[in-house]
């Protein structure tokens, strides 16, 4: 898998990512998570892999194998991070409009079938979480409430069906 005469790493491709529009909050979390990464966890990995080296040969050590897969896995992350950051724009929320559904809004809407409101801030993939009721900009729920304004009705296609939903409230996030 190597390319021949070239060190492993000048085989591994990066994918450099368009613009990615943040919270002020969501890029202080990619920040402190990246910091942590390299501080914290990097050190972990290179005594853990200092560890398994010490336990003898290492052809058939298991515990270096997993440092160093852990290793490998960690710098891809740390890579990433840095990409993401260094691709980051952070979005003003004073200038947000919150006529209609976009990015760093805060959204309550109402599923017509059932009545349940629901409310959800729309951000960036990097800033998802669906348990603190932030759903991705590129989900399908989050595709199809763009662009929508008070009143109008966004049809989302489920995996059971159509689900129409009521855009009850647009505030900023």
């Amino acid at each position: 898998m190597f390319k021949r005469g070239l060190p492993f790493y000048a085989s591994i491709s990066y994918t450099i990512m368009s613009v990615i529009y943040l919270s002020q909050q969501g890029y202080d979390d990619l920040k402190a998570e990246l910091q942590q990464l390299k501080s914290v966890d990097r050190l972990n990995i290179i005594n853990q892999i200092a560890e398994a080296r010490d336990k003898g040969d290492l052809s058939e050590n298991a515990e270096y194998d997993a440092a160093k897969e852990a290793q490998g896995l960690l710098e891809a992350r740390i890579a990433r991070l840095e990409n993401d950051i260094a691709n980051a724009r952070v979005l003003d929320k004073t200038e947000l409009d919150t006529s209609t559904v976009h990015l760093l809004t805060k959204v309550t809407i109402k599923n017509t079938a059932n009545g349940m409101e629901m409310t959800y801030a729309i951000v960036s993939e990097s800033e998802a979480d669906l348990a603190s009721k932030k759903i991705s900009v590129t989900s399908p729920i989050g595709k199809g409430l763009l662009g929508k304004a008070i009143g109008e009705t966004a049809d989302i296609q489920a995996p059971n069906g159509i689900v129409h939903f009521e855009i009850i409230d647009i505030q900023p996030f």
